[in-house]
């Protein structure tokens, strides 16, 4: 049996029976299976021309749209190694990934090059616009021929790298396998049990590892339909696009259903005729899961993934969503709640989550750092958890954020949860910062509906429904809350900010 093992081949191994089904849409109509295909393979070839070969890596800062999704199967089919880059990030981080990642080349839209002009120089890495006048990717894509040789990968190659959102620092390099590109749409496969016959829509875009497996890579997997959205969508353009395509499955985040909330239930009305909606980044809100279900009879399904393992590790399954509830194991991935002393914690009792996995990465860039989080085919996602009696896991936010306050256990997502059941309160965040005497004490940050109000209603929230040992130190109103580009919330910089305020 050949161990020869390419990712592309595997993901496109339906292209050809259903060369005439649609499989991408986009701004400029649809692409079906066979039209795709061909822009693959015309992509590793174009890739190949640039003397672009195995292990090379390629950092792809494109727009969502059929060149991008083929631009980085071509390179993965090529045996090169794809990297999707974050637009949003700060410029000095594009240092040190360029640094990190010792890219071979950068394809990018042309309106980011003055943000990557310093990397670039830097570490005098090749640049090729997308798109335009000149040289671009798209214009060697159409010269390219159609016809190319799978590169003879193994299972365990790199296949694509992801850089981690920064919600606790600078990003991380995740090195991912062939097996693991392989591995997408484990969701929709395992758990939604959806097939060709499925439409795809999602609100995040595909640098963000969630809309990857689930909007992209899943969709293709299973021969389904996946719409791809160029600029960021807002709320008015899902719901058209629900009208328009008629969407089984909807993949979003807790702020984006929120916004959709916003506009009032009588313009969620295409929603209604959607089967399955998820949301993940961060924990969904039980107010937002209750206003979705009362605005369109639907409930949303939580899941629970991240960057090491590409593919999702919890989900809840259709028609079992206890509320608040983040999921259960998908097959195949096992999971260990553990103490500060790295022993099994009981029925209720929070533990770090650690979880092997299919598609678990390789490791990270730096060896250092993977040693800290990778063990014997285990990894430590550094997030809490409590499993309840019918095996259902609840995420109570990051370990390190769990705190003992007079012998009891405090966790800031009870705090959050608590002061987001006022419907007047839009968003909030609970984090752990030292007082000036070093003790860990909890800070919430509120951003209320009315400018003003927030901080008075949060502290009515917790006086009547915290004991007081649970109760924050310090309440502020912010007018937002920091998040990545991906839309979680930047924990750390509200540290930062409130350690500023507490040392003048």
């Amino acid at each position: 049996m050949s161990d020869i093992y390419n990712a592309a081949e595997i993901v496109l191994d339906q292209a050809v029976r259903l060369k005439d089904k649609i499989a991408l849409i986009h701004s400029g109509g649809t692409m079906s299976y066979g039209e795709f295909m061909s822009l693959v393979n015309r992509s590793a070839n174009a890739f190949s021309a640039l003397g672009i070969g195995r292990g090379d890596r390629v950092g792809l800062m494109l727009k969502d749209s059929p060149l991008y999704c083929a631009a980085f199967l071509g390179l993965v089919k090529a045996g090169a190694v794809a990297i999707p880059l974050n637009p949003r990030l700060p410029v000095a981080n594009y240092v040190s990934i360029f640094t990190a990642a010792s890219l071979s080349l950068v394809v990018a839209e042309r309106e980011h090059a003055a943000m990557l002009s310093e990397a670039q120089h830097l570490n005098a890495t090749r640049m090729l616009a997308s798109f335009g006048d000149g040289e671009t990717l798209e214009r060697l894509v159409v010269d390219a021929p159609e016809g190319f040789t799978a590169a003879p990968t193994h299972r365990n190659d790199p296949a694509f790298w992801l850089f981690s959102s920064g919600t606790t620092g600078s990003p991380k390099g995740i090195i991912h396998s062939h097996a693991s590109c392989a591995d997408g749409g484990k969701l929709l496969r395992e758990v939604i049990g959806a097939d060709e016959h499925a439409v795809v829509l999602h609100t995040s875009k595909l640098f963000f590892t969630y809309s990857l497996d689930n909007a992209f890579l899943g969709p293709i997997n299973i021969g389904a339909a996946t719409v791809l959205n160029e600029s960021w969508p807002e709320p008015e353009q899902i719901v058209e696009q629900a009208a328009k395509y008629r969407p089984s499955v909807v993949f979003s985040v807790p702020t984006f259903y929120r916004r959709l909330l916003n506009l009032g239930a009588e313009s969620l009305a295409p929603l209604r005729k959607v089967t399955h909606f998820y949301s993940a980044g961060e924990r969904l809100p039980d107010a937002i899961a209750l206003a979705w279900r009362e605005a369109v009879g639907r409930e949303i399904h939580s899941c629970y993934g991240m960057s090491e393992s590409h593919t999702n590790a919890l989900a809840c399954f259709p028609g079992r969503q206890p509320l608040g509830a983040t999921g259960l194991p998908l097959p195949g991935v096992e999971v260990r709640l553990l103490d500060t002393a790295g022993q099994a914690v009981g029925t209720g009792e929070p533990g770090v989550m650690w979880i092997r996995h299919p598609s678990l990465a390789l490791g990270y860039d730096n060896p250092q750092t993977s040693a800290k989080a990778f063990s014997d085919g285990w990894f430590c996602t550094g997030d809490l958890f409590i499993r309840n009696g019918e095996g259902y896991y609840y995420h109570q936010g990051r370990a390190d954020e769990l705190l003992r306050i007079a012998g009891q256990w405090v966790k800031p997502a009870e705090v959050e949860e608590v002061v987001l059941a006022d419907a007047r309160l839009r968003e909030a965040a609970c984090v752990v910062v030292p007082d000036k005497d070093g003790f860990d004490r909890l800070a919430l940050f509120v951003v209320g509906a009315d400018p003003g109000e927030a901080k008075s209603i949060a502290e009515a929230r917790c006086e009547n429904g915290l004991p007081q040992y649970s109760r924050p130190k310090w309440i502020s109103e912010v007018g937002e809350l920091p998040r990545t580009p991906t839309g979680k919330i930047q924990r750390f910089r509200l540290r930062e900010l409130l350690l500023g305020q507490i040392s003048k």
